[in-house]
């Protein structure tokens, strides 16, 4: 993590807006039921995404190497890392499903113009205070800001309420288009992207909008901000999600079967063009002297920060394929295990503001009863230069701490989902 932020930071992360999985009939009345398909979607990738924030607080790999560097990973922790790429791609996406399903159930484009600005103003509020102080049990100044996903979801909401007053062929055809032609802009690199002190406004500017890096406000030693999530493609994401969200509309069969097409396409698309190694991605995988397994770990791994085309191919293709596949289970109320993961895709927002507080305290009791240091918890990237090798535990103690974090917030998830389902206070909207 110290050695690279842009993959080894606290960053797989996400949440997304509390839009539910509400269908409208092809008449054009409000849905009555809730089809629970998205929510168990999000609920099961926001569940993955506590597995990589519990990692990066706890692995005693973490500040020495990427896990996803194929030359130096093993193949439990480079997929243990590599199955949250699912989440962020997912939030962004089923964000844009949400704000179309609004419009769809008879919210008008005024109202619904207004709330995604003050939603989406809400959201980076909530990612410069709260997610930062449960990431970092601190409130320095030293690092001002983190743009991660929330920050990402926040702007990118504020650009469709702009957006969703166009024709639905126009949005689609942005999304798509952003989505399949950034990478041009890879060739563009700032230099020292990550600190350099004499970074102008459009340098500053250029980070923010395709380049992960680390700027002062004022220069040196000013405070600093650390882009983690640039916003092109996310914006792009939410937009193509917002125009997926119209398959809603179709009679069951016919979308189950438009689902698993656009997910299989997208799937086989990636291997074509990932097999090709000329476009979709700064970093073309290689041929590794560590065998044809290991090359093929090379294969999968794409960019993320940020996301470029074949990431999203390889992430959104296996995630539509998937709704397709939890169409056949809907039934109201959903039971079991179904459950349990729609529990927490309805309540997103609460599930992503606890999990943060949650891995880290989880990692400090850890660390304070073994004997570990702890005063890196409570301190920014900025500060994690100087951590030795005695800190953190194996991949086993991991998943222990993660499964143990993900039933401790069950309850509670349970508790505010019920509180949203007998409600309809406004402010409800916003968590």
């Amino acid at each position: 993590m110290a050695a690279s932020v842009s993959t080894n930071t606290l960053t797989s992360h996400l949440p997304h807006l509390d839009y539910a999985g509400d269908v409208p009939p092809q008449n054009g009345e409000p849905a009555k039921t809730r089809v629970d398909s998205i929510d168990l979607l999000r609920g099961i990738v926001m569940v993955i995404m506590m597995l990589d924030h519990t990692r990066d607080f706890i692995h005693n790999a973490v500040f020495q190497f990427d896990p996803l560097d194929p030359t130096r990973t093993n193949p439990a922790l480079f997929f243990t890392r590599w199955i949250t790429h699912f989440c962020a791609p997912t939030f962004v996406f089923l964000a844009g499903t949400g704000i179309y399903l609004q419009f769809a159930r008879g919210k008008n484009k005024s109202t619904l113009t207004r709330f995604l600005i003050t939603r989406g103003l809400w959201l980076i509020f909530l990612e410069f205070s709260l997610v930062r102080l449960g990431a970092f049990f601190n409130i320095e100044v030293k690092l001002l800001m983190m743009m991660q996903v929330i920050w990402a979801i926040g702007f990118s909401m504020i650009v469709m309420a702009a957006l969703i007053h166009l024709p639905l062929k126009v949005i689609t055809a942005f999304g798509l288009l952003m989505i399949a032609f950034h990478n041009l802009l890879d060739k563009f690199q700032i230099p020292r992207a990550f600190g350099n002190p004499t970074l102008g406004v459009w340098g500053k500017l250029w980070l923010i909008l395709h380049q992960q890096g680390l700027f002062f406000i004022d220069g040196f030693p000013s405070p600093a901000v650390l882009v983690l999530y640039p916003l092109i493609p996310w914006v792009g994401v939410m937009a193509v999600g917002y125009a997926f969200g119209s398959i809603y509309r179709k009679a069951t069969a016919q979308r189950k079967r438009l689902l698993f097409i656009i997910g299989l396409a997208s799937i086989l698309l990636f291997i074509v063009i990932r097999g090709i190694n000329v476009y979709g991605d700064p970093q073309p995988w290689q041929s590794q002297t560590r065998g044809f397994f290991y090359t093929v770990l090379s294969f999968l791994n794409t960019a993320k920060y940020p996301p470029s085309l074949l990431y999203l191919l390889m992430t959104l293709g296996p995630s539509i394929l998937a709704l397709s596949l939890f169409e056949a289970g809907n039934v109201s109320p959903p039971s079991g295990l179904r459950k349990f993961f729609v529990t927490f895709g309805r309540v997103p927002l609460f599930f992503y503001l606890l999990q943060w507080p949650t891995a880290h305290l989880i990692s400090l009791i850890l660390h304070y009863s073994f004997g570990k240091p702890v005063w890196w918890l409570f301190k920014t990237p900025m500060d994690w230069n100087n951590i030795g090798r005695d800190m953190g535990f194996n991949l086993v103690v991991v998943y222990i701490s993660w499964i143990t974090g993900v039933l401790l917030l069950y309850p509670l998830c349970k508790w505010f989902a019920g509180v949203k389902q007998k409600r309809r206070d406004w402010w409800l909207s916003y968590l």
